[in-house]
């Protein structure tokens, strides 16, 4: 009997990766605004922007948006095209949404241990969906991506290390306390993507 042959996989349409890029940002952009009002950080450029804006006072998304300017070229190299303009697009959704949405809601009180343990969650799970459909949040998500794409080193460690380092150097405007609440938040999200972002589980571009 013969052994029927998979079928191939279907390829996102438009509309699959627009409604997966903008899920995933607004995920995102919630977990950021709930950390910039408990007062912590996460890695990544994206650190980098919120120790910007907690040292300038300039707001996250200029911030955020000018950050990842040097990465674009790296990435249009590295990881191609698409994923370069689907990743310029998330980017700049992020920057947008984290400068509106407080004109939207305002979160009045957070616990920093609630917003690190939903915020690092609401994290993984946008930077799934974004990694799911070709495109990142800029930074050291497009190393850590282009690693497990070409030498098969699961995304999560390295975005791990990298967190975790951008988070430590936090010390300089954020209290010892925060610091610690931040890490978690960046632990969460790394294993979060270790363990549902693992090399050759999607096969779907």
């Amino acid at each position: 009997m013969d052994t029927p042959h998979p079928q191939p996989p279907e390829r996102h349409t438009v509309f699959d990766d627009t409604q997966g890029i903008f899920t995933g940002t607004l995920f995102v952009s919630l977990a950021l605004l709930m950390f910039n009002q408990a007062g912590l950080l996460t890695g990544g450029t994206a650190g980098l922007a919120f120790v910007l804006h907690y040292a300038t006072g300039v707001s996250f998304g200029k911030l955020f948006f000018v950050v990842n300017l040097p990465f674009y070229w790296f990435s249009w190299t590295r990881m191609g095209r698409e994923f370069t303009l689907k990743t310029f697009l998330a980017i700049t959704l992020l920057s947008l949404m984290t400068e509106w949405s407080p004109q939207v809601f305002e979160i009045s009180q957070i616990h920093p241990l609630y917003a690190a343990i939903v915020g690092g969650l609401l994290l993984g799970s946008g930077c799934l969906f974004l990694a799911r459909h070709r495109a990142s949040l800029g930074g050291a998500t497009i190393v850590t991506l282009y690693l497990q794409k070409a030498h098969g080193i699961r995304a999560g460690k390295v975005q791990m290390i990298v967190d975790s380092v951008v988070v430590l150097l936090a010390l300089l405007v954020v209290t010892p306390q925060r610091v610690a609440y931040s890490i978690l938040a960046a632990v969460l999200m790394s294993l979060f993507l270790w363990v549902n972002h693992k090399p050759g589980r999607y096969s779907v571009t």
